[in-house]
C-alpha cells in the first residue's frame, strides 16, 4: 500500500469539472487528499494538476459510476493507495433535455437512472466496510430540489432518481448512525455548469454557482462528528434590479 496515512481522504464521484471540481478544490482546501473520478482520463488529469497547482493533494482513479464492476474495482484501488475512504462525495449525474413523458425514450431514462441513482448505490455498497471497519465516515450525496418536490422541469428519470437518493440517504442514517457513519444530502437549485449551456445566457445568470454547493457540501463534511447535517438545500436568491 503505497501511500497509507492518517491523511483524511475524501473521494468524489464525477470531481474533474463543474460541480464534482469545485468540493474537489473546496476539500483539498479543508486539508484532505482528493480522490476524483469520472469516465475521462485527460479531464481527470488536468484536474488533478490543477488542484495540486493551488496546493492540494490530489489522485484519480477512471470509473464510470453506471458500471458496478468499476465503481468495486475504483474503490479497492483507493483504498490500496491510500488506506482509507473518509468522505465519500457522491457527485456524479447528469439529466437529459428531452425529459418530459412525450419527449423521453427509455434509453435514456435508464441511462440517467443509472447514473444518478445507481451509481449513487454502488459507491456507497463499495465504501461502506471499510467506513465501518473504521467506525466513522460522512457520506455526501449531491441530489437536486427536484428530489424534494415533483416538477415537470426537472423530468421525469431525474426527479424520479433524486427522489431516490433522499430516500437511500434516510434508510442510510437510519442504519449506519450507530457505526459513526453519517449521510448528508445536499439539494441544489439549477446550477451553471456547461451541461447548461444550451440555456440562455440570461437564464444561467440567474443560476447558482459550483462553488455555492461546494461549501455547502464542506460544510456537510466539517461539522464535528458527534453531530450530523442530514439536509441542505441551496437556492438561488432573487437578483435585485
Amino acid at each position: 500500500m503505497a501511500e497509507q496515512s492518517q491523511q483524511r481522504v475524501a473521494w468524489i464521484t464525477g470531481g474533474s469539472t463543474g460541480i464534482g471540481f469545485a468540493i474537489a478544490r473546496e476539500l483539498a482546501q479543508a486539508g484532505y487528499l482528493v480522490v476524483i473520478s469520472a469516465r475521462n482520463e485527460d479531464g481527470l488529469r488536468a484536474a488533478c494538476a490543477e488542484l495540486a497547482a493551488a496546493g492540494g493533494k490530489a489522485d484519480y482513479v477512471v470509473m464510470d459510476v453506471a458500471r458496478r464492476d468499476e465503481v468495486e474495482e475504483g474503490c479497492r484501488r483507493i483504498l490500496a493507495r491510500h488506506g482509507r475512504i473518509d468522505v465519500l462525495v457522491n457527485n456524479a449525474g447528469f439529466n437529459v433535455k428531452a425529459r418530459k413523458w412525450d419527449d423521453l425514450v427509455p434509453e435514456e431514462f435508464d441511462a440517467v437512472i443509472a447514473a444518478n441513482l445507481s451509481g449513487t448505490f454502488y459507491a456507497i455498497h463499495a465504501v461502506l466496510p471499510s467506513m465501518r471497519a473504521n467506525g466513522a465516515g460522512t457520506i455526501v450525496n449531491v441530489a437536486s430540489v427536484a428530489g424534494k418536490r415533483v416538477s415537470l422541469d426537472g423530468g421525469v428519470a431525474y426527479s424520479v432518481a433524486k427522489h431516490g437518493v433522499f430516500v437511500m440517504s434516510q434508510l442510510l442514517n437510519q442504519s449506519e448512525l450507530r457505526n459513526g457513519i453519517r449521510t448528508c444530502v445536499v439539494a441544489p437549485g439549477g446550477v451553471d455548469t456547461r451541461a447548461h449551456a444550451w440555456r440562455p445566457q440570461e437564464v444561467r445568470n440567474m443560476m447558482l454557482k459550483p462553488e455555492d454547493v461546494a461549501r455547502a457540501v464542506r460544510f456537510a463534511v466539517e461539522t464535528p462528528p458527534h453531530a450530523a447535517v442530514f439536509e441542505i438545500e441551496v437556492c438561488a436568491a432573487p437578483r435585485r434590479g
